[in-house]
């Protein structure tokens, strides 16, 4: 079967994708057999009436993974991210969230345009958390000039690394401390609890929401489950409401998601060891220069010396490898459809290109 994506020059390039290794990111998995029978065999009602049954049971799952009272799938991370926003800020009030982090430079500032909520950016550490006293340093006054500052927005992990678990702890014991609020953007929440040794409910202790994607590692086709007390996730649905996110059989979709958590969660681990073989073969490669940084999950993170990364991206592409990166930056996200022999034939075109 014949696809098309978005190559590094933005043009659309067909290629056959049983021909290529795609480290684009690990939202181009594809749905194993299994997965399309339990989507298939789904049991199924209306959701918008509240009454599916296989969307019941995987908010509810994911929901007790992660240690909340309710939970309220939703199509995309982005819209689970800013129904959370939405339902712990007013109009006017303001969100505290690194400068790094995909609620502020990813979600086309969704939050401002379209929910009146500000989006105060802070400077993120090396290791990708936030300082207490920059969390502190940052929250606005009783000054009618300024917004009031509601929320703290975290992210773990954060371009493939996972924040360490006392950093993310004590930025959340600074918001608190000043009476803010806290949410976990926890799109590869399961990466992040596998790269620090954890369980999800440990990870997701120190926040009031938290949001997590089944359709990144995890291997579905679509859907985030948003988490957190039950009066925070009944404002949620109605704002899931407002913005289109409510459907109808998703039952469909969320089996799709219970699939996943029992079958493909618990091989996310495999995802790590092959992109660690990755990168420590690259980074012997001339012309290349990786992070070797500790708490690594699936993503390989590296800058081309010599030439530029849209040349090297043809160039692997020739070598049926499918990557991409800007000026001298790539990012290489290693998922399930890439077994062994796919990351031998990475580096291999690796080699071969340079």
């Amino acid at each position: 079967m014949t696809n098309v994506y978005a190559g590094a020059s933005g043009a659309a390039v067909g290629h056959n994708h049983a021909d290529f290794v795609d480290l684009r990111s690990d939202t181009v998995t594809r749905p194993t057999p299994g997965m399309l029978a339990a989507m298939a065999g789904a049991e199924v009602g209306d959701d918008v009436y509240g009454d599916d049954p296989t969307a019941i049971a995987l908010e509810q799952k994911v929901a007790e993974t992660f240690g909340k009272e309710a939970g309220l799938f939703l199509p995309t991370g982005t819209q689970s991210n800013f129904c959370a926003l939405l339902a712990h800020c007013g109009r006017g009030e303001e969100v505290l969230v690194g400068r790094a982090y995909h609620v502020y430079s990813y979600e086309a500032k969704g939050a401002s345009v379209l929910g009146g909520i500000g989006l105060e950016p802070l400077d993120v550490a090396a290791d990708n958390g936030l300082e207490p006293e920059t969390v502190a340093k940052a929250v606005k006054g009783n000054d009618p000039h300024l917004p009031i500052t509601r929320l703290l927005s975290l992210e773990n992990t954060v371009s493939g690394k996972a924040v360490p678990l006392t950093r993310q702890e004590a930025a959340a014991a600074a918001a608190r401390d000043v009476g803010l609020s806290v949410h976990l953007d926890g799109a590869r929440a399961f990466n992040a609890a596998i790269a620090l040794g954890i369980d999800p409910k440990t990870l997701a202790r120190c926040a009031d929401s938290v949001s997590v994607c089944l359709s990144k590692g995890l291997g579905t086709p679509a859907g985030s489950v948003l988490c957190g007390s039950k009066s925070l996730i009944q404002k949620a649905h109605r704002y899931r409401k407002m913005l289109g996110g409510g459907m109808r059989q998703v039952g469909i979709l969320a089996a799709a998601g219970l699939y996943a958590l029992e079958h493909h969660a618990p091989n996310l681990a495999q995802d790590h060891q092959r992109a660690e073989k990755l990168r420590l073969a690259l980074s012997e490669i001339p012309g290349l220069s990786v992070d070797l940084s500790p708490l690594q999950t699936n993503m390989v993170l590296l800058q081309t010396r010599d030439v530029d990364a849209a040349s090297l991206v043809v160039a692997l592409k020739a070598q049926g490898v499918i990557a991409s990166g800007s000026g001298k930056n790539m990012r290489l996200v290693v998922h399930r459809d890439i077994n062994d022999d796919g990351i031998d034939r990475v580096i291999a075109g690796f080699r071969a290109s340079l």
